[in-house]
């Protein structure tokens, strides 16, 4: 996929554009989104990422076109899932609703710097060491596996954010106040200048950004190796979680299958990466360094694994929690009528 630098150059401003947009049109003005007001941000952010994608397929061909929405859809899912760990970060520091937008849109503005530097890293990584495929598979598989050992843990998600070994740190070595002072990250009192929980808020956030970098960098370039289609599947994908934090806050807690969907299919990224490395092997110690006549994994293949996993852990997880809602509030009830 030739990508010309003026597109590259041109799909970066967009991106920046977006954000700025969102910033000044939306956190300049502290208030807590309504609920129309996130569904059509979300809606509207959503339907820019699917018709990127159509105009990759159409100008690009549609298998480069369906490498991108693959990706796209498995980076959406993973940031659905990193809102838990917002969710947990707000609630631990009690940041105040008004001012979320603009912890979450400073949170997204890392979340992309950080993603793009690992990217530039890791496309020329692969093009120099094919055998970085195999560290990658076993990357996956080990996240594939954190996921589902975390999902079956009852405590998962219940740890004190604002309680970590680093915070404490930074409390310790820097002077911080433990008000809020409007969204401002420094204070002044009693003549002292103080850094302000929202301060720590944003070290938190961009800590847990770098560690979602990690995680979601080996899953997209196991389901292609264009750099552009990387990046941009990784940007969209995160454009617009502001609003989708806001509309599914409520939800969240009931998407109790989401972990268990991402384990599988980060693990089947690591078997169709593991079977691209070895298609593609020049590893001295494997098969000689010659590549293996094995099958690759189509991209319809990935799509259709990736979309089927996402709705069939999403409907389960919400025919569940409704179903032990219901049971908790016969239970009550019962209690109540005893």
């Amino acid at each position: 996929m030739n990508v010309p630098l003026w597109v590259w150059l041109a799909t970066i401003a967009a991106v920046i554009g977006m954000l700025v947009f969102d910033f000044v049109g939306h956190a300049r003005d502290p208030h807590e989104p309504t609920l129309r007001e996130s569904a059509v941000w979300s809606i509207g952010y959503i339907a820019i990422a699917l018709l990127f994608g159509v105009g990759v397929g159409v100008f690009s061909g549609w298998e480069f076109g369906g490498e991108y929405l693959a990706g796209w859809m498995t980076e959406k899912a993973l940031s659905v899932d990193n809102l838990f760990v917002f969710l947990l970060i707000m609630t631990s520091f009690a940041v105040p609703k008004v001012h979320q937008q603009k912890v979450l849109l400073i949170g997204i503005a890392i979340a992309i710097v950080m993603r793009g530097a690992f990217i530039a890293v890791g496309a020329v990584i692969i093009e120099q060491f094919a055998a970085v495929f195999y560290l990658f598979a076993i990357i996956l598989f080990w996240l594939a596996w954190s996921q589902i050992r975390e999902a079956m843990s009852s405590d998962e998600h219940e740890s004190d954010a604002g309680d970590s070994r680093l915070i404490r740190m930074v409390r310790k070595v820097l002077p911080t106040s433990t008000e809020y002072d409007g969204a401002k990250l420094t204070t002044r009192i009693d003549g002292k200048r103080l850094l302000t929980p929202m301060a720590l808020v944003i070290v938190a956030i961009g800590l847990t950004d770098l560690l979602f970098a990690f995680d979601s960098i080996p899953a997209i370039f196991g389901l292609t190796q264009e750099a552009f289609l990387v990046f941009t599947a990784n940007a969209f994908a995160l454009l617009g979680l502001r609003q989708l934090y806001f509309l599914i806050g409520g939800l969240l807690e009931r998407l109790i299958y989401l972990a268990h969907g991402l384990s599988i299919i980060l693990a089947f990224i690591g078997v169709k990466l593991t079977l691209h490395a070895l298609h593609e092997n020049n590893v001295p110690f494997i098969n000689d360094g010659r590549p293996l006549p094995v099958p690759e994994v189509p991209i319809w293949l990935s799509l259709l694994v990736i979309t089927g996993t996402i709705a069939v852990a999403a409907v389960a997880s919400l025919v569940v929690s409704k179903r032990r809602a219901a049971a908790a509030d016969a239970e009550e009830h019962d209690r109540a009528g005893a």
